[in-house]
């Protein structure tokens, strides 16, 4: 098959809006379901200071899976599968969104090789996060608990369990290769704080969970970035402190809503500059223009776009976001009123 390069884009990215700025040589990008292989981005995002290589202990791989398999399980639907684990003992499964966006008959196979219906309960392909309904006897329910992605820094080890190219209860191990990457999700928003690890990663490990020696989830596996689209490239995961978040909402509502700011942008001296604006969105409406660098959010200082979209991201649907930008060296501040995102 042909593959597109992927494309690191240094910071520069279309903000909130689907569209991407730069390109370069290099890995092509995939959804780790299988057997269907979806291409998709991955920015690297500049950091300050590179986090050091961390000293921890904990169980050995092998506790890990132990203590962590049960909880583990595959979700199957069409022709493709994926993984996934369970959240809690009310029978809630966290995938992601990509592995069920096709529809049909769900099913979910656990530990004890027990197969059960699954009903989605909602998802959401800004994060690439679902959650599943299986009316499953607590007998064979063990939830996992998920750790804070926050408190990861680089070098740090990990466990991911899933079933690659459809070989269930497959454990992998590695590192954290870096923090703070930029995915690019299935509606062509970017997913912020990924976490990039060495540990193998292939079709099918979409939805399983990445875990830290103390056996906790602190990431969703979802993207793998390799020239022959299997695990001798780079694997990524959405952190574990996103899918809490947006977990929760679903279980709440069935639905999440992102504020909406619409605009592109890419690297600048001083913050970032917009290199697009929509039409009609809230960025037009509050009169900001292609060529102003924006330079701080609700007075916080703006470097990159991930910074612009964690401002963003802070608020909801309707709230006000201050943004301080230049235009033709003078100063000036737009009040935002922020739309929902669009599908």
């Amino acid at each position: 098959m042909n593959r597109r390069p992927i494309r690191i884009l240094s910071g520069a990215a279309a903000l909130l809006i689907a569209a991407g700025l730069g390109a370069g040589g290099g890995a092509a990008l995939y959804a780790g379901v299988a057997p269907e292989r979806t291409q998709t981005i991955v920015r690297e995002v500049p950091m300050d200071t590179a986090s050091p290589v961390a000293n921890r202990t904990g169980s050995s791989v092998n506790q890990v899976y132990r203590q962590a398999r049960k909880g583990v399980v595959v979700v199957k639907l069409g022709n493709g599968q994926g993984s996934g684990f369970v959240y809690d003992t009310a029978g809630h499964v966290v995938t992601n969104q990509h592995v069920v966006d096709a529809g049909g008959s769900i099913s979910v196979t656990f530990w004890n090789g027990k197969t059960y219906q699954a009903q989605v309960v909602g998802s959401d392909p800004s994060t690439d996060l679902a959650v599943l309904k299986v009316d499953a006897p607590a007998s064979v329910l063990e939830p996992l608990t998920l750790g804070d992605s926050d408190a990861l820094e680089v070098g740090d080890a990990v466990v991911a369990i899933g079933s690659p190219l459809g070989f269930e209860e497959t454990v992998t191990s590695g590192i954290v290769s870096a923090l703070h990457r930029q995915m690019t999700a299935p509606n062509d928003f970017t997913i912020n704080d990924s976490i990039q690890t060495d540990a193998a990663i292939n079709h099918g490990n979409s939805g399983g969970p990445l875990l830290d020696l103390d056996g906790k989830v602190v990431g969703v596996n979802a993207q793998i970035a390799s020239d022959s689209g299997g695990n001798d490239g780079i694997g990524f995961a959405i952190p574990s402190n996103t899918v809490k978040s947006i977990v929760t909402q679903l279980l709440g509502s069935g639905q999440v809503t992102h504020a909406y700011l619409g605009v592109g942008v890419e690297p600048a001296d001083g913050g970032v500059a917009i290199s697009e604006v929509k039409p009609g969105t809230p960025a037009a409406n509050a009169g900001l223009e292609v060529g102003d660098v924006i330079t701080a959010a609700e007075g916080t200082a703006i470097s990159t776009s991930a910074d612009l979209q964690k401002a963003v991201d802070a608020k909801k649907p309707g709230d006000t976001l201050s943004l301080g930008y230049t235009r033709d060296g003078q100063t000036k501040t737009a009040k935002v009123a922020l739309a929902e995102r669009p599908a």
